[in-house]
């Protein structure tokens, strides 16, 4: 399916007997659901397994029952229609972050600021260019938002790599797959491993060259999470979805770049 499966405590295949909390979780968001989770089994006893990959595919593997009992999705559509098909509770769904897309290359000399990286973007002075894949990854749709804002929307098709999520598009840039592309900023900042900076973050301390488009390009990556009607441990799923909203785990998320 192409999935990652994080495994934290119990392993998935006892997790229904175990108690274990099977949470399917967008790739941007993998570093910081693996903090959380470590955290949440610290205060409750419960542990977490989680499986990581595009949104998009979590929700057709959902509609085609999937054994998952909350989803942390990367957008705020999803759920809502997970809601409205009756595969996902309307009572404690939440807005649990919104995330930011960035240009990013691991060369920190490929462009320095703004006007550096879109002119990069105008001239295609690179050889691949990632980005996922806007059907199915809603930084997909964010990065196509951007690319369409500066009017390249259809432009130097050839040069384009597409990831099934943003954690696959992510592996492309860092391994040298791509000379640069569109990432989630929490994966920067993963990389980066300076999860002590503020929520707004300066790209001279970020790794590699690092360029956060305006928001207002793209439609807010608002991502909300759910509890699903197939749950076997509803009680837990409700448990984890309040944690999110914890002092604890907001720290976490906003460490990660993430805007609450």
């Amino acid at each position: 399916m192409g999935l990652t499966a994080l495994c934290i405590g119990f392993g998935s295949k006892s997790s229904a007997e175990s108690g274990s909390l099977r949470v399917a979780v967008a790739a941007n968001f993998a570093q910081p659901a693996a903090e959380i989770a470590a955290a949440f089994k610290a205060q409750t006893g419960t542990s977490v397994s989680l499986s990581t990959g595009a949104t998009g595919k979590f929700y057709a593997q959902i509609r085609y029952g999937a054994p998952f009992d909350v989803l942390l999705a990367a957008d705020s559509l999803t759920i809502s229609l997970l809601i409205k098909q009756g595969l996902a509770a309307s009572d404690g769904h939440l807005t649990y972050a919104t995330g930011q897309i960035a240009l990013w290359s691991p060369d920190p000399t490929l462009f320095k600021d703004q006007a550096e990286a879109i002119e990069l973007l105008n001239t295609a002075d690179f050889s691949r260019l990632a980005m996922a894949n806007p059907q199915v990854a809603p930084y997909g749709q964010a990065a196509q938002s951007v690319l369409t804002h500066l009017e390249l929307g259809q432009a130097w098709l050839n040069k384009r790599v597409q990831g099934q999520s943003i954690g696959q598009t992510f592996q492309f840039v860092s391994s040298g797959n791509a000379d640069v592309g569109f990432v989630a900023l929490s994966q920067i900042i993963g990389q980066s491993k300076q999860t002590d900076l503020p929520n707004r973050h300066p790209s001279d301390k970020l790794v590699g060259s690092t360029w956060l488009p305006p928001q207002s390009w793209y439609l807010p990556l608002k991502q909300d999470a759910a509890q699903l009607t197939a749950a076997q441990n509803p009680t837990q799923a409700q448990s984890f979805l309040s944690f999110l909203s914890s002092t604890e785990a907001r720290a976490i998320i906003e460490r990660y770049g993430y805007q609450l």
